[in-house]
Formats: structure tokens, C-alpha cells, sequence
């Protein structure tokens, strides 16, 4: 019997594939499966759908190895795979070895890499959708880091179509906390293993993350507000260039 938790991430993800149609009929869909927390409630919860819920879909999983760090979440996905019945497939990137002369390695080129990778792997594999285990947290943070760093409103969105590819990427824990995640995980007795790389403990993320737990105290409904903040923009209220004289 599902204990609360999983009916709740469940709950969550079913509004999310309602309010942003991600997964139709006949989709071929490939999760990023890092081996961590956030992947691995993604993927687990999505293979528990198949042939139970809505819009009859196929579903694999594609674990990338960089050239830095230890093998242990590539060992952990591994092991999850003996559990299940979905291909897995692995990739080995050398992403530092990608960096030019004088560029130091940092998160966003990371994730830049690894997003590219999948990118080429789902369409050479036929893959139309790609899934990502970004969560509620994650979303709102970008949102507050490219506001802050970037000086301009945009985030993470549930859904993403590419126009140059056709490959869609979708974000089904878009409603789900970390904090969430996290008991998900627990109460599946699972013990995912953390990224190790050293290069994110000193990311404008962690600074964020720290900043957006002192602006909401932690409650929920206020990161909700946050969230809905991305489509409940009200553009008379805000900055607009002026118009330019007719000549």
C-alpha cells in the first residue's frame, strides 16, 4: 500500500502532467537518471505510471558519467536498473576536458554539457521527450539567480519545446519541494549518493537557496507564490522600453 508521501509526489505530478501537457499519447520519454535524490524520484515515480495512468507512453533512462568524480551514482543507477524492466543506457562525457584555456569548471557548464548530450542521445534514439528531475526548489531558485546575476525574469518551465530540435523537455516534479523529495526517497529506503564534485559548494545557487529559506521562513505557500509568479505576469506594471520617435 502507498504510503502518504508517494501518494503525495504522485498527487503532484499527475496536476503537473495536467497543467502542462508533458507526456501525450505515443511519447518516447528519456530521464536524465544522475543516480541522485531528485532523478530517482523522477524516475521511479514515472515507471510506476506506465500502463496505470493517463497517456500510454514508452520510458528509458540515460546515466552520464563525466571525467571528474567517483563512479558511485553511476553504481547506483546500475542497481536500479536490476529492478526494473525499462532500457538504461550510459554515456562516459568528458566534460572538463571540454573547458578552453583559462575557463575554470563551474555548474552551469556542467549542466550545459550534460543537457547537450541528452539532447543528441534522445534524438539519435528517437526520443521525443526528455525528463528532468527539477523540483519546485530548483525552479525558483533559477528564477531569483537570473533576476539577480542576469537582470532578466525567466526560469526553469514545466515544459519546454525546442524549436530547432524535436525533442521537448519537461520537468514533472515542477510542484514537488525538495523537502518532499527528500521523505520520498527515505521512505522507500533508498540511499542516493550526493554530488561529491567540489565545484558547487561555493555556487550563486547554495547563496540563493540560503536566501530564499530567509525570505519565506520555509513555508510552502510563499515558494508556491513564487512559482506562480511566472504566469501571473502583469506587464503594465512593469519596465517596458519606450516607444521610438517615428522619423
Amino acid at each position: 500500500m502507498a504510503s502518504i508521501i508517494r501518494k503525495r509526489i504522485s498527487k503532484k505530478i499527475t496536476k503537473a502532467l495536467f497543467d502542462f501537457p508533458m507526456i501525450e499519447p505515443g511519447d518516447r520519454v528519456l530521464v536524465g537518471a544522475s543516480g541522485g535524490k531528485d532523478s530517482t524520484a523522477l524516475l521511479l515515480s514515472l515507471y510506476d505510471r506506465l500502463g496505470k495512468f493517463g497517456a500510454p507512453f514508452e520510458l528509458a533512462a540515460l546515466n552520464i558519467q563525466s571525467d571528474f568524480g567517483d563512479k558511485t551514482p553511476r553504481k547506483f543507477v546500475q542497481s536500479l536498473q536490476e529492478t526494473m524492466t525499462i532500457p538504461f543506457y550510459y554515456l562516459d562525457v568528458a566534460i572538463e576536458a571540454r573547458l578552453k584555456e583559462n575557463r575554470r569548471l563551474n555548474c552551469y557548464w556542467c549542466s550545459t554539457q550534460r543537457r547537450t548530450e541528452l539532447i543528441r542521445f534522445a534524438r539519435e534514439n528517437g526520443f521525443n521527450k526528455i525528463a528532468l528531475g527539477h523540483h519546485l526548489d530548483d525552479i525558483i531558485e533559477t528564477l531569483l539567480m537570473n533576476m539577480l546575476y542576469k537582470g532578466e525574469f525567466s526560469g526553469m518551465p514545466p515544459f519546454v519545446p525546442y524549436e530547432k530540435y524535436p525533442v521537448s523537455v519537461i520537468r514533472p516534479l515542477c510542484y514537488c519541494e525538495e523537502s518532499e523529495i527528500i521523505e520520498f526517497i527515505k521512505d522507500l529506503d533508498l540511499s542516493c549518493p550526493a554530488c561529491n564534485c567540489g565545484v558547487s559548494l561555493n555556487s550563486n545557487r547554495l547563496h540563493i537557496r540560503r536566501q530564499i529559506e530567509l525570505l519565506t521562513e520555509g513555508k510552502s505557500s510563499l515558494k508556491r507564490n513564487l512559482f506562480e509568479s511566472m504566469r501571473h505576469i502583469q506587464m503594465d506594471y512593469l519596465l517596458n522600453s519606450p516607444p521610438k520617435e517615428e522619423i
